[in-house]
């Protein structure tokens, strides 16, 4: 389907009231995994997990740091874009801003996660935090090691406190993987990656 709002402004602001606005998403329901499946199709370094919504490296070093992070659709290329050498090992992604399932969480984790160990990257959105936390419990009830770093960077609202749930995670957590996923590249144990992610995430908002 084509798009006829850029048209339409081009003709003037009079006009856009007047043209049926079309997305170029043939089926709503479809467009994560359509989205996951373009994806994996443009980089041949990517993968689909299964049939999780889940990309992954399609090539992983497990003898390294796990980099785990995601949450809702519509804010492409959050969290799959971020799949890298670098960066993520893998992004779990939910319907479009909605938490993924615990069950593709741990998913992920298992798929990448070697002796090392696993660092998962949480926005604080309360799906996020209770699905990945979930899914980190699960992994480290089956012998994992599992580390959680919550981002929180939205300086427009408190801290946490008094009940609320504080400060979202928002752009802030492309640079908590970017930081992380060095220390991971370079070797470093989870413990150093964990605090390399806890200290950027400390310095944002």
């Amino acid at each position: 389907r084509i798009s006829y709002l850029l048209a339409a402004r081009a003709a003037g602001p009079a006009m856009v009231s007047d043209v049926a606005v079309q997305s170029i998403l043939n089926n709503t329901a479809d467009a994560v995994e359509e989205m996951i499946e373009g994806l994996v199709l443009l980089n041949p370094s990517l993968k689909r997990l299964g049939s999780h919504n889940v990309v992954v490296r399609a090539s992983l070093d497990r003898s390294k740091v796990a980099l785990v992070s995601g949450g809702g659709s519509g804010h492409e290329p959050s969290h799959a874009g971020w799949v890298g050498e670098g960066m993520l090992s893998a992004a779990v992604c939910g319907a479009v801003f909605a938490s993924p399932s615990t069950a593709a969480v741990l998913a992920a984790i298992l798929h990448v996660t070697g002796p090392a160990g696993c660092l998962v990257v949480v926005k604080n959105y309360t799906g996020d935090r209770l699905n990945f936390g979930l899914a980190c419990e699960h992994a480290k009830a089956l012998g994992l090691s599992v580390e959680l770093v919550v981002v929180g960077d939205d300086c427009a609202l408190p801290h946490r406190g008094l009940g609320i749930a504080g400060r979202r995670g928002l752009a802030g957590a492309l640079l908590v993987h970017k930081v992380a996923g060095a220390a991971a590249a370079a070797g470093g144990s989870l413990e150093k990656v964990a605090a390399e992610a806890r200290s950027t995430a400390a310095s944002l908002g």
